[in-house]
């Protein structure tokens, strides 16, 4: 007598596949084949096939293909109910301004609900007033259990998260805020100053552009300026990557004068001081005289040098302790006049340092009127009003 439910639907299989040649489901020739199923199976779990007492006991009144088909039924039914909720709980899901659970996004909110929650709209409106700005967001986060699809109150939660300087919940409530009402202005004047905030600069041009587009007529003042702020900073991190490039910034044939963001003219600071490999200049390195002092202080790449120097002690430092810089120094306080500039720049120690002491070499690494540590963020700040 089978007596685990294993066992149980072991006789089960094995009465199944018997029937199976009975009702035509198989044909004759498959019966060598069931029967060495069926004798594999009571064998390995030591149960009796021939038993009726058993199988009845395993089976009841239904067979075991009569019991799957109650299962299909069941399962069919509970795959049909899943997908009619699955599809009355998407549009909750997907929509941008949903925090809340479906059934009270379902629910439109009373006359009484939407009067209290313009009273906490007025309150947190003081408190940002006050720069409270974390009770601000508890009154618009109130107003907005409230009501949780109006666009004013998560805009100004945003304004105060920004304010708080949580840029990115500023962000997300703005980006809601602009999906369930593109045309509220203020909203995309939020989205541009988050986004600028959270180093997102072209985004921050596209939200201050979107503004400048719907309130039309070229956009109010504050949304310009926050625009023209953004379109400087993306053009700051352009010239800054173009810098940081050394493909961008190589000359393209020796010696000639890095301009655009480029080197430094290694080659001609060296002929300035009198070297080179043939400088025969009178007084040149080459000859072992003076160079010349009133060229030198007017060439604007050896000022830029200097200036960089005086203020830099650290850079001084390294400067002296370089032993073919000193060897120079040593040479020329005993009279022995330069050495061979051109072939001191072919140090790459030397050749570095020069181009740490002219700042990186060349003009062209800022956006005109701007600068290159995000000092353009308050003012678009201020353009994003609140």
């Amino acid at each position: 007598m089978a007596t685990t439910t294993k066992q149980r639907l072991a006789l089960a299989i094995c009465d199944f596949l018997s029937t199976s040649l009975t009702d035509g489901t198989l044909s004759a020739e498959d019966k060598d084949s069931i029967d060495v199923a069926v004798n594999c199976i009571a064998e390995s779990f030591k149960v009796d096939p021939s038993d009726p007492a058993a199988l009845s006991a395993a089976t009841g009144t239904q067979n075991l293909l009569q019991i799957y088909g109650v299962y299909e039924k069941l399962k069919s039914t509970t795959s049909t109910s899943s997908s009619s909720s699955s599809a009355k709980a998407a549009p909750s899901a997907n929509n941008p301004a949903s925090n809340k659970s479906p059934a009270a996004e379902q629910k439109a909110p009373t006359d009484a609900e939407k009067a209290q929650a313009e009273d906490l709209k007025a309150k947190g409106n003081r408190a940002m007033a006050t720069k409270d700005y974390l009770t601000a967001i508890d009154f618009y986060t109130q107003a907005l259990t409230l009501t949780p699809s109006n666009p004013i109150y998560l805009s100004n939660r945003a304004a105060a998260y920004s304010a708080a300087r949580d840029h990115g919940s500023a962000r997300t409530d703005a980006e809601r805020a602009v999906a369930l009402d593109p045309g509220y202005t203020k909203a995309w004047s939020r989205l541009g100053l988050a986004r600028f905030a959270l180093g997102d600069a072209k985004g921050s041009m596209e939200a201050y552009r979107q503004g400048i587009e719907h309130e039309g007529s070229g956009g109010s003042d504050a949304m310009r300026k926050g625009f023209e702020t953004a379109r400087r900073r993306v053009d700051e991190l352009e010239a800054e990557a173009a810098t940081a490039d050394p493909s961008l910034n190589s000359p393209t044939t020796p010696g000639s004068r890095g301009g655009g963001g480029g080197g430094p003219d290694l080659a001609s600071l060296a002929s300035l001081l009198g070297g080179g490999a043939g400088g025969n200049r009178e007084g040149g390195g080459g000859g072992g005289g003076m160079p010349d002092l009133g060229s030198i202080m007017s060439n604007p790449m050896f000022a830029s040098m200097a200036q960089n120097l005086m203020s830099n002690p650290d850079m001084m430092q390294n400067l002296m302790s370089n032993p073919r810089l000193r060897e120079m120094a040593d040479r020329f306080s005993t009279g022995g006049g330069m050495p061979d500039l051109g072939s001191l720049m072919s140090d790459p120690n030397i050749a570095d340092m020069a181009r740490n002491m002219m700042g990186g070499g060349g003009s062209g690494g800022g956006a005109p009127g701007g600068n290159n540590n995000g000092g353009a963020g308050p003012g678009a700040g201020r353009g994003a009003g609140r």
